[in-house]
């Protein structure tokens, strides 16, 4: 039975007003600016040398270098979760997901047929900042980048080299993980052939939120796959919200709206919606399932 939602989340101005390493940029006095200028301009230094640089992932390279030589002093996995108490949530997070688990509570078709709700994270940002946020512990699963430690120029521990990525296009795997169960149960091969019934979570019970272009590839396979997609804009910000009804207009996305996860908002009163018509859309199938199997050919008496 495909009995679980799950809603999956970009973290960047999604969850996040901003960037997740605004607070590192603020400790360490970093231009922010320059310091993505330089990033950015990455991929196009080094083709001229015939190497090619994923735009998605080299803020990485450039955060272990700077760490490396000292100029992030102490930058550790153990002091990028600590970041994560520094993030600053869009109004109603991370209350919203916490509340999203009552909205299927008290219905008992609910709970006969077991239906419940999955949050996932999926950045192409720092795994160990999301992990250090209050939204840890609500959700069931956090895709993110993930780096190995090494010793800096003066001997302390600091972030080294990148050993897993996720990038815009790589987080259309996670969507499939999620599908497939593999977060559950690690030994399935996400490119294993598996029928539509054996998967663990069908993608038209899934909803991908996120905040723009940059993550066309995932919403693209949801609506390919029959999943919701949803997007949000900045309060005030009309470059955004233009980019996201594009989007709508491309129909890329099923509805957007502004980042404020309160009661009685669009977001929160949308989501929810589309939760509970998920849910009865669940329940009414197994009813149908058990109609058709109640009334299966008898042999005559």
């Amino acid at each position: 039975m495909q009995n679980i939602i799950a809603v999956i989340w970009d973290f960047d101005k999604t969850l996040i007003d901003g960037y997740m390493q605004d607070p590192i940029f603020q400790e360490y006095d970093v231009d922010s600016h320059e310091f993505w200028k330089r990033v950015n301009d990455m991929p196009k230094i080094y083709a001229e040398k015939g190497v090619k640089v994923n735009p998605d992932t080299a803020y990485l390279i450039a955060f272990a270098r700077e760490a490396k030589a000292g100029r992030l002093k102490g930058l550790s996995n153990s002091k990028l979760r600590a970041y994560g108490k520094q993030q600053r949530f869009y109004p109603g997070m991370p209350d919203f997901i916490k509340e999203s688990k009552t909205f299927l509570s008290g219905n008992p078709d609910y709970n006969e047929y077991n239906v419940k709700i999955e949050h996932y994270i999926v950045s192409t940002g720092f795994a160990e900042v999301i992990k250090g946020t209050d939204l840890a512990d609500l959700v069931d699963g956090i895709w993110g980048c993930e780096l190995l430690e090494d010793n800096d120029v003066e001997g302390n521990l600091v972030i080294s080299e990148a050993c897993y990525t996720i990038d815009n296009t790589t987080k259309t795997r996670a969507l499939f993980e999620i599908n497939k169960g593999i977060n559950k149960k690690p030994t399935i091969d996400v490119n294993i052939k598996m029928s539509e019934g054996q998967r663990r979570v069908s993608f038209k019970n899934m909803i991908y939120v996120a905040d723009g272009p940059s993550d066309v590839p995932a919403f693209s396979v949801m609506k390919k796959n029959g999943g919701t997609t949803f997007a949000i804009y900045p309060h005030g910000d009309a470059k955004a919200m233009r980019q996201v009804e594009q989007l709508r207009a491309e129909n890329r996305i099923d509805y957007f709206a502004e980042a404020d996860y309160r009661k009685d908002t669009a977001a929160y009163m949308w989501i929810k919606e589309k939760i509970i018509s998920f849910a009865d859309r669940i329940v009414q199938d197994e009813k149908n399932k058990q109609a058709v199997l109640g009334n299966a050919p008898r042999h005559l008496v």
